[in-house]
């Protein structure tokens, strides 16, 4: 048994080489983080390094998050490589009791960091393990190439990006009622995105991140891939019929979408449905 053997590391792993073959990773293009569980740090504990690598200040505080362990991918590692790979690829890191810096306990045996937004992820975990009462541990960035191009075309309103992937496909609005939040394009991996982020994280489980990208959260990997999956799937399909142009003769109307989330005993976000 060693740290790749257990099934935590198998779940990671997958996802990410799941992420690759849906094409949204190109060169070292996204993240994933994930919060681990008492239970699963304990798994670990027999394979971290001996020594602990030094504290790394990463300029942010998460009080609620002090003393926790994540996995994160690397700076500047391929998505494609993970699964070749995870060693080099991937890294666990610990947070110190302020919950102000990390240490790598594994991984990235020839050198390098968590990814260079994991100050951001770290911010928007604080806050969605608050927001969720501590349900929220996967944070997901990746690059679905079809709600980018949405980006281009449509109003960068919550409202606008919100009802635009509600009609597009019947179960969008079972799967993320409460809808999405949008930021303007800004500069990646700097404090102002993550701020940003941050504030659209409170009330949302996702943020479509202007000519970039998207930034989803959940309870664990299957939930959180399917979100990032299914509004990309609603992207395309938006994409799709706009590109014929021809008119469009029929949608789900907003009654309709009332209808869905009565029926699936969702709460849709009322201020988005005319």
């Amino acid at each position: 048994m060693g740290m790749l053997d257990l099934d935590i590391m198998k779940r990671y792993i997958r996802m990410c080489s799941d992420g690759w073959n849906q094409g949204w990773h190109e060169r070292n293009g996204g993240n994933l983080t994930y919060r681990l569980t008492d239970e699963e740090v304990a798994s670990m504990k027999p394979f971290f390094d001996a020594e602990p690598r030094p504290w790394v200040d990463m300029g942010v505080t998460g009080a609620n998050l002090a003393g926790s362990y994540f996995i994160s991918t690397g700076s500047g590692k391929f998505f494609r490589n993970v699964e070749l790979d995870p060693e080099d690829s991937l890294c666990v890191v610990e947070i110190d009791d302020k919950g102000q810096c990390y240490r790598i306990r594994w991984g990235l045996v020839n050198g390098g960091r968590p990814t260079s937004e994991f100050p951001s992820h770290f911010m928007n975990h604080s806050v969605r393990v608050a927001a969720t009462n501590g349900a929220c541990r996967v944070i997901y960035h990746a690059h679905p190439a079809n709600l980018i191009a949405m980006t281009y075309v449509l109003p960068l309103t919550d409202r606008d990006f919100s009802r635009a992937l509600w009609k597009s496909a019947t179960e969008c609005p079972v799967v993320f009622p409460g809808g999405v939040g949008v930021v303007p394009w800004m500069v990646p991996g700097g404090a102002d995105i993550a701020l940003a982020t941050c504030e659209k994280m409170k009330t949302f489980d996702a943020a479509v991140w202007a000519q970039h990208g998207l930034f989803v959260s959940g309870p664990d990997f299957d939930i959180t891939f399917g979100l990032m999956h299914t509004i990309e799937k609603s992207a395309q399909i938006w994409i799709l019929a706009h590109s014929t142009g021809l008119k469009e003769l029929q949608t789900i109307e907003d009654d309709s979408l009332r209808a869905i989330a009565r029926d699936f005993g969702v709460q849709l976000r009322e201020e988005f449905l005319d």
